[in-house]
């Protein structure tokens, strides 16, 4: 007690030992430009993670940085990276750290002035300036896309055999998950047989091992023939061997060949495009290429490449869209439109790789309802007349069907009359699976539709609907069936089975009609 009467109260601090103090965040939870912890990560285009405010103050100031391994980031697109988010959340409750809170525009501001004007790039003398700017520059592509949360649903689980599943759980369909533009006897573009086969088989070797210096090097090079070659051989070493597709997929080789997806050269991109189709094979490979940033490059090569770049593109869309993880993040970044112009006027490979791609990301509601707003309804049911296409067209047109503004969409367009057509003219070359998708998808359309009765009845669907029941597969017979009972009036919706009631009572039979005086809801 003090002199003065009162409690002295003594305050004992406790210091922390040097094993608790305070942990460092993981690189990969701090921002690039920032270098804080991140509040709300965001991926961008070119496949790297943001903090938001970040990007958004680099698009305002319209500036690029250049990050550490050289690399410039395409700023066109901006995802949620919820996974991160809740890793960095999780990471700060264990270790007993601060939450990260949202940074302030002007304080990132400052910090990307800075970086303005600490920017490496080369003095450029006065005269220099000025002739620069009488030349036009070629402005950023940028990737049409809708702006939606990346929260992906696994509505449906896509095969992972060597067939893929048709909605609604109908038929499986002898599909090949392989791109139309994968073949082990195709030829590898222009100068592919320069490299000797003895060079491919002795390079698998070293691959398998991890060791890509040798590509990365020689894709990097300035000189065009020597990147040509080195994709080529890329393509031919990661063409059979599972190994050396996993072992090549790292992520500096990917930037390198990211860069040759550019290249205005024919044999540069068109090789560089089908070696990434061969490496897009290998599953484990798949979340990796979409986030390394390539979806960007490939949407823009379906728009302005080469004609055969423009088949093996589809063919990695449709790969990487076999993944789960991927669908929504691909039509997020603006897949969707390319794709379904490609199935109007590409060739026949790309046309079939095209449809694949759209029917495994239309597995996911978000890309529905961005499919039905590029007026597809209509596209797909006119591509029907396309024997080649109309089985494939008709894994899509179920997928759409299985959601209120699909089938809406579809109904609009006539598509109950143009399904009955393509079943009352189907010829006996028709496969099975393309009479059962048909069926399949008047099914999904006769769901809650108060419309679905009289367009079915004005385009004389009863009849045909009969001839599948007797003559279809089981599956087209059930459907048909199930259709047909939608389409019995309400008179024959239910009826008392007289007999019984005298009986036992009232008894109401569910499910089909199995005698004149029952009937099966």
């Amino acid at each position: 007690m003090g002199g003065n009467g009162k409690i002295r109260r003594w305050r004992i601090s406790f210091h922390r030992s040097s094993s608790s103090a305070k942990k460092e965040p993981p690189q990969e939870f701090l921002c690039p430009i920032s270098k804080s912890l991140m509040f709300d990560p965001a991926v961008v285009s070119s496949g790297e993670t943001f903090e938001r405010v970040c990007v958004r103050v680099c698009r305002d100031l319209g500036f690029t940085p250049t990050l550490a391994d050289g690399s410039r980031p395409d700023f066109s697109t901006v995802i949620p990276n919820l996974a991160l988010k809740t890793a960095i959340l999780n990471w700060c409750s264990k270790t007993g750290s601060e939450h990260p809170h949202p940074p302030v525009y002007s304080d990132v501001e400052s910090i990307v002035r800075a970086l303005m004007g600490s920017s490496d790039s080369p003095k450029i003398r006065v005269s220099e300036r000025e002739l620069l700017k009488a030349v036009a520059q070629t402005p950023p592509v940028l990737f049409s896309h809708a702006a939606t949360e990346l929260n992906p649903r696994n509505l449906y689980s896509s095969s992972s055999s060597e067939e893929s599943v048709v909605a609604n759980a109908t038929p499986l369909l002898p599909f090949a998950t392989r791109p139309s533009c994968f073949s082990y006897s195709s030829s590898p573009s222009t100068s592919s047989e320069f490299v000797s086969e003895e060079a491919s088989s002795a390079n698998v070797s070293s691959t398998s091992s991890g060791e890509d210096e040798n590509f990365f090097t020689r894709m990097r090079s300035l000189d065009v023939y020597e990147q040509e070659q080195a994709v080529i051989l890329l393509r031919k070493t990661t063409r059979t061997n599972e190994e050396a597709r996993a072992a090549l997929c790292s992520e500096r080789l990917l930037f390198a060949l990211k860069q040759l997806l550019r290249s205005r050269y024919s044999a540069v991109q068109t090789n560089a495009t089908a070696a990434l189709v061969n490496l897009s094979l290998e599953k484990a490979n798949k979340i990796k290429i979409v986030r390394a940033g390539i979806v960007p490059l490939l949407i823009d090569i379906l728009r302005n490449g080469f004609e055969e770049s423009r088949e093996h593109a589809a063919g990695a869309l449709f790969s990487l869209a076999l993944e789960d993880e991927n669908k929504t993040a691909i039509g997020v970044l603006g897949a969707l439109q390319p794709l379904l112009h490609e199935l109007r006027s590409g060739t026949r490979r790309s046309r079939h790789d095209a449809a694949l791609a759209l029917y495994h990301l239309t597995l996911v509601q978000s890309n529905r309802v961005k499919t039905i707003k590029l007026g597809a309804a209509g596209i797909l049911l006119g591509l029907l007349k396309d024997a080649e296409l109309a089985a494939r067209v008709l894994l899509v047109v179920c997928n759409l069907a299985s959601c209120d503004e699909g089938r809406a969409a579809l109904l609009d367009v006539n598509a109950v009359e143009t399904l009955v057509a393509a079943l009352r003219n189907g010829s006996e070359s028709d496969s099975e699976s393309t009479r059962e998708n048909c069926v399949a998808a008047l099914h999904s359309l006769s769901h809650g539709s108060l419309r679905f009765k009289g367009l079915a009845r004005d385009a004389g669907a009863v009849d045909v609907l009969r001839n599948v029941a007797e003559t279809g597969s089981k599956r087209a017979r059930e459907k048909a069936g199930r259709i047909l009972e939608v389409l019995r009036g309400p008179e024959e919706a239910a009826e008392v089975d007289w007999e019984a009631v005298m009986k036992d009572g009232p008894r109401h039979r569910f499910g089909r009609s199995y005698g004149a005086n029952s009937t099966e809801f």
